[in-house]
């Protein structure tokens, strides 16, 4: 027990001693963490003119797929939904940084609402979702890619500045890589990664930084994307997806 006690001091010295020999400007960070999405109601359109299908799905509900929700770590760590940050210290007040998060969007059980033309006829007219009308997916990512500039506010200091909090404020323009799956009008797509379109983002985070190389980073954060071109059988789909969410991160410094 003397020798364990012995070793985490010596560590413990080495981290205090190498953090206090770090300069704070000018570094890079990476972070990996998990999120949980809510999603506003939006309206689904499909394009389909060789079938003569121009309708829409309106006020669609989606939801998320945390993947831990049934059990932390009985999946492996790329299943659930996760996100990272990879990030530039340009000095103490502004950093620049690349923005991912691999999210899941998929339609929940529900009324559907359907308008427009289907096969060459009006249709306005609701039924229950089924998996032969709509399995609409985008469950191995919404897959949201953004440029931020990040602005840095200090909080809290300690007297040895081992241990400080920040409030950070991110903004940035990006965009979206999704994976398309789906099943429309008994009609399946075949599963696929594409570019999906543009998105922008908003995020307030609290960053709790130890020992200035390690640090702990809660987030809220707003995202608006705008899926065009989506590809599904014989046409294409589009949406806008607005979608709130939490996310917990661990950070390094280096």
């Amino acid at each position: 027990m003397k020798n364990k006690s012995i070793v985490f001091i010596i560590i413990f010295l080495f981290i205090s001693h190498l953090s206090s020999a770090v300069k704070v400007k000018k570094r890079f960070y990476f972070s990996w963490g998990y999120n949980h999405e809510w999603y506003a109601k939006n309206n689904i359109n499909i394009s389909q003119p060789s079938l003569q299908n121009n309708y829409s799905f309106l006020n669609v509900k989606g939801i998320d797929k945390p993947g831990w929700n049934e059990g932390i770590f009985k999946q492996d760590l790329t299943i659930p939904q996760y996100n990272y940050r990879l990030g530039y210290n340009i000095n103490t007040k502004w950093s620049g940084e690349l923005n991912f998060d691999h999210t899941k969007y998929q339609v929940s059980e529900q009324i559907l609402h359907v308008s427009g033309v289907y096969q060459g006829r009006a249709i306005d007219s609701t039924f229950n979702r089924t998996n032969s009308n709509l399995t609409y997916q985008l469950n191995n990512g919404a897959n949201f890619f953004l440029f931020n500039a990040v602005r840095k506010f200090d909080v809290l200091h300690t007297t040895s500045s081992k241990i400080n909090i920040k409030f950070l404020a991110k903004g940035g323009i990006g965009f979206m890589y999704p994976h398309v799956e789906n099943t429309i009008m008994g009609q399946n797509n075949k599963p696929h990664f594409q570019f999906g379109g543009f998105d922008a983002g908003l995020e307030a985070c609290v960053q709790v930084n130890l020992f200035r190389i390690f640090y702990i980073e809660y987030s809220n954060k707003v995202i608006y994307a705008m899926y065009r071109n989506l590809r599904i059988y014989d046409g294409t789909a589009s949406q806008n997806l607005a979608c709130y969410q939490m996310i917990l991160s661990l950070g390094v410094r280096f």
